[in-house]
């Protein structure tokens, strides 16, 4: 028989592991409610009409696609098998697919439960999602987000508040980032006035890969995609812009004077930059206009944010999205929103060993088990325990000491707790210290107050 084995791009986590994991999602929960957000939770599938064209054209390829359940070949024609037209096949054999990300649905949930929301509506989602792309360093095919979005509100203190949120978090972390910011209108007006107005998605496309590829590479896309020679050097000292984010500000207002739809973007960022310096945050904030995220449904603030200590993708990202309801029917809701990617942050985490020693949460306490009279005394005294919320276990059979210690040992467990003749006779525990072997017999209060104190 073949070893099983599991998709690439997908991974198995030990409990070690997702303790870590649950710090990760415990700390991003911790934040969100602190600034107001509250919880929702979408289904792993949604219609392929809900997910695809929100993507744009390289989204929607990294779509999985679920077969429909039953015959599903039964209504295709033995020709249309033999065209091979796998786009074709896949819009009969596949009504449902699972999710690109958590921000589509989000704007399906909104526009499908409008009449029991309250707008502005503050809500967090941490759920995984899935992605047909190539698994490679940091890049995986199954991995959760954890998302915050308000919709119902134009106003901007909302981005302000959602780069405190990012801020605040890789603090509480304990990760240098560095947090990138951008505007999609000032994307769209350096196209007006290179004269490629209607390039905009595909010089967005290629200006957010110019980390991975560098300038000639995204040139020789730019010249590829149909724009000319001359918008391509226009774009050059842009694309390159150097100085503070004032300064670049400025160059900004000069050079995209007579574009309406550019100096609003200006505006919007001269805001967000002026109240950021108000509220204050401890992360570096950098203006940066090769930042667009490749994605459509961006219509203002762009929000990035990268781990300076680790190389690494981005580890969050955001921005605005005034028209997304409006493609489910729902027009006029202004939505704007940031995701922390829990799978990078894990392996940002594990390579820069930042995780606290209590994270783990492992058991507290084990009790030894000598047989059916002793269980009979300390099941009372795990229940007292568990009370105390100490987590407390008991092996599960009688055994030879040395395997018990052995499974205490091996699970990092920081106490064992004896309970022979002698205990059981004196109303005592012998509490055992694994760390330094030290033992002690005490009462179940000074047990429960020894513990509790090498917690805290």
């Amino acid at each position: 028989m073949s070893q099983p084995s599991i998709p690439k791009g997908t991974r198995d986590f030990s409990p070690a592991e997702m303790a870590k994991r649950n710090y990760i999602f415990d700390t991003v929960r911790e934040v969100y409610e602190l600034y107001g957000f509250r919880q929702i939770e979408t289904p792993a599938m949604e219609n392929l009409s809900t997910l695809t064209g929100k993507y744009g054209e390289e989204g929607d390829k990294l779509l999985f696609k679920i077969l429909n359940s039953g015959d599903y070949l039964k209504d295709i024609a033995g020709e249309e098998l033999l065209e091979k037209n796998s786009n074709r096949l896949a819009a009969k054999l596949s009504e449902k697919g699972l999710r690109y990300d958590l921000t589509v649905p989000f704007a399906r949930y909104v526009v499908m439960h409008r009449n029991e929301i309250t707008f502005p509506f503050r809500r967090y989602q941490i759920q995984p999602v899935w992605r047909a792309d190539r698994p490679q360093k940091g890049r995986y095919r199954e991995f959760f987000q954890c998302d915050a979005d308000i919709v119902g509100s134009d106003s901007l203190i909302n981005e302000v508040e959602l780069i405190q949120i990012a801020d605040e978090v890789f603090s509480r972390l304990g990760i240098r980032v560095g947090i990138k910011l951008n505007n999609r209108k000032i994307l769209s007006g350096i196209a007006e006035i290179i004269g490629e107005p209607d390039k905009i998605t595909d010089i967005t496309v290629a200006m957010d890969k110019l980390d991975k590829i560098g300038t000639e590479k995204v040139n020789e896309e730019l010249a590829s995609k149909g724009i000319s020679r001359k918008a391509i050097d226009q774009l050059q000292p842009l694309i390159l812009l150097q100085g503070s984010n004032e300064e670049k500000l400025d160059t900004l207002k000069t050079t995209l004077k007579d574009s309406e739809t550019g100096t609003k973007g200006i505006e919007e960022l001269g805001f967000i930059l002026d109240k950021l310096k108000i509220a204050g945050i401890r992360s570096e904030l950098e203006l940066d206009l090769t930042l667009a995220r490749g994605l459509n449904y961006y219509t203002g603030a762009i929000i990035e944010v990268k781990a300076l200590d680790v190389q690494i993708g981005s580890i969050t990202g955001g921005g605005r999205y005034d028209n997304l309801t409006g493609i489910f029917g729902m027009a006029g809701v202004s939505g704007v929103g940031i995701s922390f990617g829990a799978d990078r942050i894990f392996d940002v985490l594990n390579q820069l060993d930042l995780y606290p020693e209590n994270s783990s949460r492992n058991t507290r306490v084990l009790f030894v088990n000598f047989g059916e009279k002793e269980e009979a005394y300390i099941l009372p005294v795990i229940a007292g325990m568990r009370r105390a919320n100490i987590s407390t276990e008991i092996y599960p059979e009688p055994a030879k000491m040395k395997k018990q210690m052995a499974y205490a040992d091996f699970n990092k467990i920081p106490y064992v707790a004896i309970v022979g003749e002698n205990e059981m006779n004196g109303n005592k525990i012998t509490l055992k210290n694994m760390a330094t072997g030290e033992q002690n017999l005490l009462s179940f209060n000074d047990c429960v107050s020894t513990i509790t104190s090498m917690s805290d």
